[in-house]
Parts: structure tokens; C-alpha cells; sequence
């Protein structure tokens, strides 16, 4: 091309051309890619439907809890399952997961108790102690932590040699902060065992994603990094589930890759958000059309493989689950200062013994 045709306003057009929105079910559940469709089982397509119901039925459930004051705040995930247990349903308990204050209930079924999740939501330091199995992070609140936590399994594993990736899940506004763009640079040169799931759902809290960036789309962000890329329909559970998969292999043989889900909450960011602030009740209700449960529902419906007595009886067990979980909370030990000081050395100075001596000795007035 010569440089007298160069027409930026092109250039910038063009980039959301290369990155489509891939589908394997559209919103009413039918099949759009029968090949992707033949490679996985039907058992493969039950669990993810039974996740992504518990998912839905605990999300709901600890709302509950939550405006009943048995938990602190609470990030619901209320229509981005598919999104968020798509993807680590892919993984493999070897794997290293790095989660986000809305990936707990992920968490858990990764291998964390859902009584460390109610901790973890209480605020208190037991629910950040996994056992040495658990290739887990605590739940990362700062906003594209995930994405350099990951990174340095990612590099480690490929360094090993070991057949195993590490995964990090992140919301949109994360893709705006440095750490993402490190994360993704030193990624790229060391062909780390990454995979980055971006969880768009629109907002940052309440500054949409239009607002944070001038990217058509969030997944051409990795092409600066030399690393590749897929956009995906994050509201169809079989979509991400199949896509992880496979990112998943190619990250073992060849190194990081960037996925985009794009998707949606229904409720607020947190318990303490009011989204009828900077969202139309309207656009919400667009979305719920695209609601992940209906639309692999209405699949396995037709194939015989689900019903509402299945749907049913999860969300009875949730409730038996949480009830569980909070008996197993109340019997820990409260949090003392004197735990803190305890936490901050393996030798502790002159100065931290006189400290926790001192708090002890209130502590036990």
C-alpha cells in the first residue's frame, strides 16, 4: 500500500473485523456449530448445566444471606455463569486458578469449601487458608491482580515443563489497568502456560466499557502483545466451556492466549450498588433473553438430558449446602489483633513480641 492512500479512520474501523463473537448455541438453544457440538458428551454437557444451575441457585441464596446481614458484601453473578464456570470447568485440579471478588462461588467448585467462601465474605483471614492441594489464589480484589498472579505460575510451569496451565479470570475494566498489559507482554516472551479470561460484562462498576477504552473490542488488546486471541459469546455455556478447552491445550504446547466473554450481570456490582443509576431496566431485560440456564436449558430439554425436577432439587441442596456452611462458620474463632501481628513474620523482632504480649493481654480481659 502506499503511503499516500493511508486512511487512519480505516485502520481502526477494521480491527473489530478481526476478532467475531463465536457461538456453539444461540439464544434459544439451538446448535450453530455441530461440529464443536460432536466433541464433547453429553455428561460433559449435564455437569456444565448442573454447574451453572448451582451457580444460579447459590448466587441467589447468599443475596439472601446477605441483605439478612449473615454475610458482608457481596459481588453477585447472576448471569455471567456461563462465563465463569465455563472456564473452569475446563481446567484440570492441577492447574492454577486466579479468581476475582465475583469468582468465590467459582472457587468453589474448583475445590474450595463453600465454609471458607462464607468466611472469605465475612472478612475473616481463615477464609484465605486452603489446604496445600488447592492450586488456588484467594479471590483477588484489586482490579487486574489476577492477571500477574497467573502469569508467574504461567512462566513457572513452562520452565518445569509441566503439563498444567494456570488460569486467571478478570472483569473488562481490568484490561484498562497495567498490570494486565504486563501481565500479558511478559507472557507473550516467555510463552507462559496462560490463559486470560476476560469477563466482559459491560461495566466497571458503573463506567461502561465504552467509557474505559476506545478498543472496539477487548480481545484485540493481545494482539500488541504478539500473543492470540478469541472474542466469545460469554453467555453460552457451551461456547466458553469448548473454547477454554482448547485454549487450555494450545497454552501447554505453545503458550498464552487471551479469551474475551462477552457478557452480562443482571444485578448490581456489588450489594451496595444501585445499577438503575447508570443502566435502563431495558437494556437488562435484553439481556436476561440471553440468559446462559435458558439457553442450554431448552438444549438439553429437547435431547431429554434435563428437567425442572432436576432444577429443583439443586436448588434444594443449595439451601442445605449454605445452611451447612454457616453452622461450620460460627465455629470459628473470632479474628484478635493479635493473630494479625502473629501473621506478619516467621521470626518475629523484639518490637512485634512486645505488640502481640500487649494485645494478648487485652484480648483476654
Amino acid at each position: 500500500m502506499k503511503i499516500s492512500n493511508l486512511n487512519f479512520t480505516e485502520i481502526t474501523a477494521s480491527y473489530g473485523d478481526n476478532f467475531p463473537m463465536y457461538q456453539v448455541l444461540d439464544e434459544k438453544g439451538k446448535v450453530v456449530d455441530k461440529d464443536a457440538i460432536k466433541d464433547l458428551t453429553d455428561q460433559e454437557l449435564v455437569t456444565l448445566m448442573e454447574t451453572i444451575t448451582w451457580g444460579r441457585a447459590m448466587d441467589e441464596r447468599i443475596t439472601l444471606l446477605n441483605r439478612q446481614g449473615a454475610l458482608s458484601n457481596y459481588a453477585p453473578g447472576g448471569g455471567q455463569e456461563a462465563s465463569q464456570y465455563g472456564s473452569v470447568l475446563a481446567l484440570d485440579k492441577k492447574d492454577v486458578f486466579a479468581p476475582t471478588y465475583r469468582d468465590v462461588l467459582v472457587g468453589v467448585r474448583f475445590g474450595m469449601t463453600l465454609t471458607h467462601a462464607f468466611l472469605w465474605w465475612k472478612g475473616h483471614f481463615a477464609g484465605n487458608q486452603y489446604p496445600d492441594d488447592l492450586n488456588m489464589y484467594s479471590p483477588n480484589v484489586i482490579v487486574g491482580g489476577t492477571a500477574i498472579q497467573a502469569l508467574g505460575n504461567g512462566i513457572g510451569k513452562r520452565m518445569k515443563g509441566e503439563k498444567q496451565i494456570a488460569l486467571a479470570l478478570m472483569g473488562d475494566s481490568a484490561t484498562s489497568q497495567g498490570d494486565f498489559y504486563e501481565a500479558i507482554n511478559f507472557a507473550g516472551v516467555f510463552d507462559a502456560q496462560l490463559v486470560i479470561v476476560v469477563q466482559n460484562n459491560g461495566y466497571g462498576i458503573s463506567v461502561p466499557t465504552t467509557k474505559q477504552t476506545k478498543a472496539v473490542t477487548l480481545a484485540q488488546k493481545a494482539v500488541a502483545a504478539g500473543i492470540p486471541a478469541v472474542r466469545v459469546d460469554g453467555m453460552d455455556p457451551i461456547a466458553v466451556y469448548y473454547t477454554v478447552k482448547k485454549a487450555r491445550e494450545y497454552a501447554i504446547e505453545h503458550g498464552p492466549i487471551v479469551i474475551e466473554n462477552v457478557t452480562y450481570r443482571f444485578g448490581p456490582h456489588t450489594m451496595s450498588d444501585d445499577p438503575k443509576r447508570y443502566r435502563d431496566e431495558s437494556e437488562v431485560e435484553e439481556w436476561r433473553k440471553k440468559d446462559p440456564l435458558i439457553r442450554l436449558g431448552n438444549y438439553l430439554i429437547k435431547k431429554g438430558l434435563w428437567s425442572q425436577e432436576k432444577v429443583d432439587t439443586i436448588y434444594e441442596d443449595v439451601k442445605n449446602q449454605a445452611k451447612d456452611a454457616l453452622s461450620e462458620m460460627a465455629k470459628t474463632s473470632p479474628q484478635k489483633i493479635s493473630d494479625f501481628l502473629k501473621f506478619m513474620y516467621a521470626d518475629q523482632p523484639q518490637n512485634i513480641k512486645e505488640q502481640i504480649a500487649y494485645y494478648e493481654a487485652k484480648e483476654e480481659n
